[in-house]
């Protein structure tokens, strides 16, 4: 069954009839350029097939309230509009007074009314097949599809660039969790064969053709099945370790700082608050020069800046976990181009920039590292860039 099907299903088991419409939004692969979201700095991620659907009705029932459902949950969340500011924001370092995965479409609703947007009460039945936990961006497309259907149904005529802010904000202030906009902004405009250069400053986007497929090449996608989750302490202390250097350094946001000032931040912080700084600035210059490569020479020019890439993650933001390694490590060693964990890091997925007819080769390499070190059994499927946040019926 698809997954609009299981949406449309779910929404009719809640309501008793068919929704007014459905939404889906997709998650998305970070190419390169991680933590610099929060930063103000480039990132430069793409849209994936895998998509999140919410099948969504006007209530005729109680038109104050707003009943959110889903295949993560076995039990309905029903809450009163008018009540969402009483939730919402959640206090910094709390868990949301409602189950995390509902914080999410509950979340947008209410930074939706809190903007001055207003509508009738609605039914939501979300359906997925982006993993969740595996950093792919499972939460944003959630948002990305909330934020479509309301957007739609309230008739708030909001463009892309808006929902996304919406949906970063529901993500921040909802859910709790401090994240950039990288996410939103890839599951909202993400498009075919592109990969989203965007300065999180500005948001301004520019699409960057990928050819992936024309160059003879595929993206691996290494689930490692280790679960994240950006609320939690480590990817908070990273955030106010940038912060803490930005203020040493005196300038608004690290974004500010260039791969020549490292000598001088050296000599004013300690190591590791030097280190998290480090990889920031460094993996903004890796986005510039990854997209200058690809325009320049297309993707098989990027490998080396991927697995530099990880190299700071796993060194100088002490992100990756042995499994994100041994998935990096296998599949360099069965002859990708590059590799590097991608997404925020503590589990999650790796990605591999590899020969499309090695596929089977890579996979098994990888599979095989994972047996040897005794670690769970990984999921691996390719992806291509694909279209953001639409419509679909």
């Amino acid at each position: 069954m698809s997954t609009e099907s299981t949406a449309r299903d779910l929404f009719a088991s809640m309501t008793g009839h068919e929704p007014d419409g459905v939404w889906s939004a997709p998650g998305r692969v970070n190419l390169i350029g991680e933590h610099t979201d929060y930063n103000e700095g480039f990132v430069l991620p793409f849209a994936i097939p895998h998509r999140t659907v919410a099948a969504v009705g006007v209530r005729g029932d109680d038109r104050g309230r707003v009943r959110v459902a889903s295949t993560f949950a076995a039990e309905p969340v029903e809450v009163a509009l008018g009540e969402l500011g009483d939730l919402f924001p959640t206090p910094t370092g709390a868990a949301p007074a409602v189950p995390e995965w509902a914080a999410y479409p509950l979340g947008v609703a209410w930074a939706m009314q809190d903007a001055g947007i207003t509508g009738a009460g609605v039914d939501i039945a979300i359906a997925s097949d982006v993993p969740v936990g595996a950093g792919l961006s499972s939460s944003a497309a959630i948002e990305g599809a909330a934020a479509s259907a309301l957007n739609d149904l309230w008739s708030a005529g909001l463009d892309k660039t808006a929902l996304a802010r919406i949906g970063r904000r529901a993500e921040n202030e909802a859910v709790g969790a401090p994240t950039g906009i990288m996410d939103q902004m890839a599951t909202m405009i993400g498009g075919v064969d592109t990969a989203i250069f965007l300065d999180c400053r500005s948001l301004e986007a520019q699409q960057v053709p990928l050819a992936v497929a024309e160059a003879g090449l595929a993206i691996l996608v290494i689930d490692t099945r280790v679960k994240h989750a950006h609320s939690t302490g480590g990817y908070r202390e990273r955030r106010e370790a940038c912060e803490r250097g930005a203020q040493i350094m005196g300038v608004p946001s690290l974004r500010d700082v260039s791969v020549d000032d490292l000598p001088r931040a050296a000599e004013l912080m300690d190591d590791v608050t030097f280190r998290r700084v480090r990889h920031i600035v460094t993996e903004n210059q890796r986005v510039l020069d990854t997209v200058a490569a690809l325009r320049a020479e297309g993707p098989r020019a990027i490998g080396d800046l991927l697995v530099a890439s990880h190299a700071s993650m796993r060194d100088d933001f002490e992100i990756s976990v042995p499994e994100l390694d041994t998935a990096v490590e296998s599949a360099l060693a069965a002859g990708a181009i590059g590799a590097r964990m991608t997404g925020g890091g503590f589990g999650g997925a790796a990605i591999a920039l590899i020969d499309a007819d090695a596929t089977d080769a890579v996979s098994s390499a990888v599979n095989a590292a994972f047996t040897a070190a005794g670690f769970a059994e990984p999921a691996l499927f390719t992806v291509t860039p694909s279209a953001g946040a639409h419509r679909d019926a």
